[in-house]
C-alpha cells in the first residue's frame, strides 16, 4: 500500500519521477512520436521524452504545472504543448490538439514533492496548513469539507476503500466526535487526531494518518473516477504498437490497471456458457509487463517504495 507521500526525488535542481529509466526503456520512444503526458506535474517525464525527440502535450489539471510548462514550450516551441485539464479528457485534449491517434500515453498518478512541500497545498501531514488537497483550486469540496461534513459511515467507506485503512470506521468514529466540538482546519490538527486514535502505529513504519490522507485526497480529486474514464481513452487514441504506461502509488489504483490490462489483453472470453471458444473482441492490448524501483531508487527515494509501472502495447484492431 502506497503512503500519501509518494513521487519523486530531486537531482542537480530537477525533479527525476520515480521509475523515470524504466518508462523510457519500455516506452521504446523514437523522434517524433507524438506522446499524451496526462500528468505533467513538474515535467521530469515530458522533459525525458522531449530530450528523445518526441512529441508531447502535457496536461495537468494544477495551475501550479504552468511555470515549468511554459519553460519547456520555451525550449521545445515545436515539440510541446501544454493544457491546464483533467486527464479524463484524454480524448478531447488529444484530438483539440490536432492529434486523431498518438504513440504512447503515460500517467504518473503520485503526488510530486513540491505539491507536498507547499504546506498551504495541505497534502501533508508533516507541515501545518490548510485541510485542502485539491489539485486544481479553482473549484470542488476540499478535504476539510469532507472531514467536517460527510457522515461516519461515508467517512469510514472512503478510509478504507481509497486509503486500505483497516481500523477505517475507529478513525472515522473520533472524528465525528471531534468535529462535533471544533470543526477540522488543518493537516497537523487532523494528523494528530488520528494518531492520538492509533497510538500502536507510533513503534514503526508509516505515520498513522498516512492512508487517512492519502484516501482523502484521492477523494477530494476525484483520482480513481478520473483513472477509469481515462483508460479507455488511451486505448481509443493510440495507434497500433503505441504504448500505454502508468505508474500507481496506492494498491486500489493499480488493480484498477492490473484489470484492465488483463481484460483488454485477454484473447478469448472465458464465461460458463462459451468457455475458451469466443474471440474477445476487445482484446486491444499485448505485451503487459509490470515493473518495480530498484533497491538503488528506494534507497535514494522511499517514496518510490509502494510505486508500481504497467505498461502494455496496442494490438491492431480485432473484429468481432
Amino acid at each position: 500500500m502506497g503512503g500519501g507521500e509518494e513521487e519523486e526525488t530531486r537531482v542537480g535542481g530537477g525533479h527525476v519521477p520515480v521509475l523515470l529509466a524504466e518508462v523510457l526503456t519500455a516506452a521504446k520512444v523514437l523522434p517524433g512520436q507524438r506522446w499524451i503526458d496526462g500528468t505533467f506535474g513538474r515535467g521530469g517525464h515530458s522533459r525525458a521524452l522531449l530530450e528523445w525527440g518526441a512529441l508531447v502535450l502535457g496536461l495537468d489539471r494544477d495551475s501550479e504545472a504552468e511555470k515549468t510548462a511554459r519553460a519547456l514550450e520555451a525550449r521545445w516551441p515545436e515539440n510541446f504543448k501544454w493544457k491546464q485539464r483533467n486527464f479524463k479528457e484524454l480524448k478531447t485534449c488529444s484530438h483539440e490538439h490536432g492529434w486523431d491517434k498518438v504513440n504512447g500515453v503515460l500517467l504518473d498518478l503520485g503526488v510530486s514533492s513540491p505539491q507536498l512541500e507547499t504546506a498551504e497545498r495541505g497534502f501533508s501531514f508533516r507541515t501545518e496548513g490548510l485541510l485542502d488537497m485539491r489539485m486544481d483550486r479553482r473549484s470542488g469540496p476540499t478535504a476539510a469539507d469532507l472531514v467536517n461534513e460527510l457522515p461516519e459511515g461515508e467517512l469510514s467507506k472512503l478510509f478504507y476503500e481509497h486509503g486500505g485503512e483497516r481500523e477505517a470506521r475507529r478513525v472515522a468514529r473520533a472524528l465525528a466526535a471531534r468535529r462535533q466540538r471544533a470543526p477540522f482546519r488543518t493537516t497537523t490538527d487532523l494528523a494528530s487526531v488520528v494518531a492520538e486514535t492509533l497510538p500502536h502505529r507510533r513503534a514503526g513504519g508509516i505515520h498513522p494518518a498516512t492512508k487517512v490522507f492519502q484516501a482523502l485526497r484521492i477523494a477530494v480529486n476525484g483520482e480513481q473516477e478520473a483513472l477509469v474514464a481515462a483508460l479507455p481513452q488511451a486505448i481509443e487514441i493510440m495507434q497500433p504498437g503505441g504504448v500505454l504506461a502508468v505508474i500507481s502509488f496506492h494498491s486500489g489504483e493499480d488493480r484498477v490497471v492490473k484489470q484492465f490490462m488483463r481484460e483488454r489483453s485477454a484473447q478469448w472470453l472465458d464465461t460458463p456458457r462459451h468457455p475458451n471458444t469466443l474471440p474477445n473482441p476487445m482484446c486491444h492490448l499485448r505485451e503487459t509487463k509490470r515493473y518495480l524501483p530498484s533497491e538503488e531508487e528506494i534507497e535514494k527515494n522511499p517514496r518510490a517504495r509502494s510505486a508500481r509501472l504497467r505498461v502494455a502495447v496496442r494490438n491492431e484492431e480485432i473484429l468481432s
